[in-house]
């Protein structure tokens, strides 16, 4: 099941259960889990994608190591909420990852990165540790906007 509404994955998870967020990128995964009762999101690990049968693999190891229930997939939506390059590709991602029987919510996920690259900018990380954190607390961040959406109901 994928789904861009937050009732869906609810009815789908009556009992919760470890949420999984990803940021998909060209280059990267960005991997994030909040707890079984869905109060806080961390980041997790950072996959470096090759073919979508290692992603795949990769994140099924996650999945597995974790017991994760579900997953949250940030939707790159134009700042219109139109449809790029990008969402269709990410789209293409969740199609892809059905397979693996877990419920998958698309979340709109038009400012993560620029939130998450300000928190670092704030911060003073160098550039080269941004880089290298940005797509993970970008799912972070994803993952927590959707669970404390979920919780508002």
């Amino acid at each position: 099941m994928i789904t861009a509404s937050k009732q869906d994955l609810l009815a789908a998870l009556p009992d919760g259960g470890r949420l999984l967020g990803l940021d998909v990128g060209t280059k990267t995964i960005g991997t994030a889990l909040c707890d079984a009762g869905w109060s806080i999101a961390s980041p997790a690990e950072l996959i470096r994608r090759t073919k979508f049968a290692a992603d795949k693999a990769a994140l099924e190891g996650l999945i597995a190591a974790q017991a994760v229930r579900g997953l949250v997939i940030g939707l790159p939506l134009n700042l219109d909420g139109s449809d790029s390059p990008r969402t269709q590709s990410v789209r293409a991602f969740a199609r892809n990852l059905e397979g693996i029987g877990l419920p998958i919510l698309l979340w709109d996920e038009r400012w993560s990165t620029q939130a998450v690259t300000r928190t670092l900018l704030d911060a003073d990380t160098s550039r080269a540790r941004r880089a290298e954190l940005v797509d993970k607390m970008a799912a972070a961040y994803i993952l927590q906007g959707a669970i404390d959406a979920m919780m508002m109901g």
